[in-house]
């Protein structure tokens, strides 16, 4: 089964990712306007990261910390092994199907976070050429 090497190249490889969707001419200023605080936590590596909407002034569209030491509060939980996350980013893993599964455990307002799912389709195959480039064992 495709994995991370470690909890380090987890991080490594999400931050390129979450990088790629702030940055997006496309999917940055609407996740920006959507506004909707996430908290995930991936517990097969210990791992949880807090992502937010840039605020008034702030260079970004998307602002991650990967902690709970942070100053806003999510409105939505979502907890899930990094194995579903490689999945997820690679389009196959639907998060509805996986949450009715169990592979991926949600709280608070999850209608908001699926309704991210269409602004952020395109980041699927820009994690394909990401990981077939650099992390080719991740390749599913």
């Amino acid at each position: 089964m495709a994995s991370y090497r470690s909890a380090k190249e987890f991080r490594e490889v999400l931050d390129q990712i979450f990088a790629l969707m702030d940055e997006d001419p496309e999917m940055g200023p609407r996740l920006r306007d959507a506004d909707v605080p996430q908290r995930f936590e991936f517990d097969d590596l210990d791992q949880v990261v807090n992502i937010r909407a840039a605020r008034p002034g702030e260079e970004h569209n998307l602002v991650w910390e990967w902690s709970d030491d942070v100053d806003w509060e999510p409105k939505v939980k979502m907890s899930m092994s990094s194995e579903t996350a490689n999945k997820y980013f690679q389009g196959k893993e639907n998060v509805a199907m996986a949450i009715a599964r169990r592979r991926i455990k949600a709280g608070g307002d999850v209608k908001a976070a699926l309704a991210l799912m269409p602004i952020t389709k395109p980041v699927f195959a820009q994690y394909r050429e990401l990981v077939a480039a650099n992390y080719p064992h991740l390749e599913l």
